[in-house]
């Protein structure tokens, strides 16, 4: 595609700042960008029509780690690293409300609870034991004490008769979250041109070259919050694409359920949104075979996913399935982001973890604090 003068001069000339991904973290970014830098011309590119990642394609998980996640994460972090991640995931969580304000977001804090099923009971009794230690080693992020146990009071079956209850997780509308972000871009001038994919970001002296679909333009700094797709453009990033899985039912009467849930430590996760059950997760079921960017929805998670709603979430009950999905997070052998510069002028904000909601607008602070 050759751009017309009129093209170049209005949307490619001029530019101090690109964003590559207009994800939780690129619109953050942009947005950080713009207010310390009010008259600089920040631009945001985006492959798809929609965010291509996760960002519109997760669960709307406001949450900071399930109590057997926090257990699992300890036995690869410290102490202090494990209380950092959740820090910075309830410090993001509570920057994302500042920004658009909870109604934005229709963010409702009904609790996450952990549900363990009835084979998980060496899962189950160490969750138990470690409950008290936990709660201490998080009570200087929160201010008090919030794993606590519960009745399962939702009539799931095949389960523990507990759960463990993180009482200050929630959940948002992740559609709303990114129409909130992209309408406050447009409010302050920031360009946001979907369709665009960079093949290339190269530093000359004291810009970047951008190569996108097949033209160049050039532009001061760059800043890739693309995530798991992050290793196309960077090699050598220590970040990895992961495809998330999920589907939703049609609208179920009288459904009782609410909050947020957790299953086979974080891996399986469902919630209440509309009258229906989202439901996700089962990448477990074959790590090798989602370690991929590509889109698209296997049955063998699928079935997975089916089975957990017809024999746990919604026993004795006539459920339809409406729409299936899947979204690429970015994941790797630490759970910290990713917060580099990789020269002068190219910076990135990748590797969330699967914890983009809860992370996303810290880490787009983050980024553009770089420049």
């Amino acid at each position: 595609m050759k751009l017309s003068y009129w093209e170049y001069k209005t949307w490619f000339s001029n530019i101090d700042f690109t964003i590559v991904g207009s994800g939780i973290v690129g619109l953050s970014c942009a947005l950080f960008l713009k207010e310390k830098y009010p008259k600089r011309k920040v631009l945001v590119l985006e492959k798809g029509l929609l965010p291509q990642g996760a960002s519109t394609k997760n669960a709307g998980f406001a949450c900071f780690g399930s109590i057997s996640e926090i257990l699992s994460d300890l036995e690869t972090h410290s102490e202090e690293e494990v209380q950092q991640l959740v820090k910075t995931r309830w410090e993001g969580i509570q920057l994302l409300r500042q920004i658009l304000g909870d109604k934005a977001l229709d963010y409702q804090q009904y609790g996450g609870h952990e549900v363990f099923l009835e084979e998980d009971s060496e899962l189950f009794e160490k969750c138990n034991q470690q409950l008290d230690y936990t709660n201490k080693l998080l009570q200087p992020i929160f201010g008090r004490s919030v794993f606590e146990r519960r009745n399962n009071d939702f009539g799931f079956t095949k389960v523990k008769s507990q759960y463990i209850t993180h009482t200050l997780e929630g959940q948002i509308d992740t559609g709303s979250m990114m129409q909130g972000l992209l309408k406050q871009c447009s409010s302050k001038g920031i360009l946001v041109l979907n369709g665009m994919e960079v093949k290339k970001l190269e530093e000359l002296g004291n810009k970047v070259s951008v190569l996108v679909n097949d033209f160049e333009f050039f532009t001061q700094k760059a800043f890739v919050a693309t995530n798991g797709f992050a290793s196309k453009l960077l090699s050598g990033l220590r970040v990895k694409p992961a495809r998330a899985q999920a589907l939703i039912t049609e609208p179920i009467p009288n459904l009782n359920i609410k909050g947020t849930f957790h299953l086979d430590e974080g891996y399986c996760y469902f919630r209440n949104l509309d009258n229906r059950i989202l439901l996700g997760g089962g990448r477990n079921l074959d790590i090798e075979g989602e370690e991929t960017a590509e889109m698209g929805e296997t049955e063998l998670i699928q079935n997975k996913l089916e089975s957990l709603l017809k024999d746990v979430i919604l026993p004795n009950q006539e459920f339809e399935i409406a729409q299936r999905w899947s979204g690429i997070m970015g994941v790797g052998h630490q759970k910290t982001p990713i917060l580099e510069a990789i020269s002068s002028n190219i910076f990135c904000g990748v590797r969330l973890g699967g914890m983009g909601v809860a992370l996303g607008s810290t880490v787009g602070k983050d980024l553009a604090g770089l420049a």
